[in-house]
This record gives C-alpha cells, structure tokens and sequence, in this order.
C-alpha cells in the first residue's frame, strides 16, 4: 500500500445493501458495513460511507465481497447529551473482488493525549493511544489505537504532541455500557498496532 498519513484497505463481505447516509455540498453518501474475518476466527464489523457515484458504478448485492480503500474518518456527535466519537471507513474507491480477507491501515501523527499504559489480569502490556491524523483544511481525525506487549512499551514513554506511524488492522468490539436506564451493547472501533515507529519526540 503507498504510504500516506491516513489509509486503509479493507476486503470484507458486504452485509446488506447500502443505505443512504446524508448529502453534503450537492453529493449525496451512503453507508454500509462489510464483515472483515481475523486470523483468529473473529469478525470484524467495519462501517463504510461512501459517495453515490462509486456504490452506482458497483451496483452491489447482499453477500458479496468488496475492495474498499480509503481513510479512517472520526466524526464527533451528540447523542442523548452525550458526545460520542464515531469511526468509520470513508470510501475513495471500492471493486467487487473475490480474494482473501484484508485490513491494512497506515497512520501516521501526533498523539493528542498523554498514553495509557495497563496490563491485563495475565499480565499482558497493552497501551491506549489516541493520534491527530492531519486532514485537508487543517482538520483532523482522532483515531483510538491500541498496542501490544514491546510495542506498547515503547510508545508509553512518549508524550502529547509525539509524532508516531502505526500500522496495523481496524478492529470493532462489542462492549456493554451500564447507564441509569439500564445495560446497552455499543460496538467500538480501534486501530490494533502490528508495527509502530516513532518519528519525532518533542524535548
């Protein structure tokens, strides 16, 4: 994949037919989620947007596999006066292919929050990092990462402002949240670090 600071590359099959999602600027975008099977057996349930003019040029039918590559957008929203941080996988382009499952994402930037660095009850290191991918028009996405064991010692000694690259798979997990009204099942999505390089640590 040619590097650049937000990409993605995901082949999955396609769960049902696209919806339409909104309209901006006169181009009207619709959404879709494609199952994206790990190694390990689990699924991945990963969320798409994409504009109408290349979901028309597919014509896509439930249950087959697409080539989706992209960037990982974040977009914040409140939701019964709560603000939430949704990701998903903005399209720029999209084949229908058979193949193998992939899902591939490079990202690179400075991380907008000091790292949380836990282990688990086996003592596996893990590290929680959220990076400022740059954007056009001096935007920016803000994307949660998670990496593992060597990894996730290293990046826990960096800092806010660090500048890192991950690479490594968009993940989504199904957690359950415990309000007043009651336990709700959310899903959310992450970016589980397979590599990382630390490009710039401010002095």
């Amino acid at each position: 994949m040619e590097h650049t600071a937000n990409s993605i590359t995901i082949r999955g099959q396609l769960l049902s037919l696209p919806q339409f999602s909104h309209e901006n600027h006169g181009r009207r975008f619709y959404r879709f989620s494609l199952e994206v099977p790990r190694l390990s057996g689990a699924v991945d349930l990963l969320p798409v947007i994409a504009e109408e003019r290349l979901v028309n040029a597919i014509d896509p039918f439930g249950g087959e596999k697409l080539t989706v590559t992209g960037q990982i957008r974040s977009h914040n929203y409140r939701e019964d006066g709560v603000r939430r941080l949704l990701i998903f996988v903005f399209a720029n382009s999209i084949q229908a292919e058979d193949g193998d499952a992939v899902n591939t994402v490079v990202l690179e930037g400075p991380l907008c929050k000091e790292p949380i660095f836990r282990r688990t009850p086996l003592g596996r290191e893990i590290c929680d990092v959220m990076l400022a991918v740059p954007r056009a028009f001096h935007r920016a996405d803000y994307l949660p990462c998670i990496l593992w064991g060597r990894l996730a010692q290293e990046v826990s000694a960096c800092h806010t402002r660090d500048r890192i690259r991950i690479t490594g798979r968009l993940q989504s997990r199904i957690y359950t949240k415990l309000t007043e009204n009651g336990a709700f099942q959310r899903t959310a999505y992450e970016i589980s670090a397979l590599e990382a390089e630390i490009l710039e640590q401010q002095v």
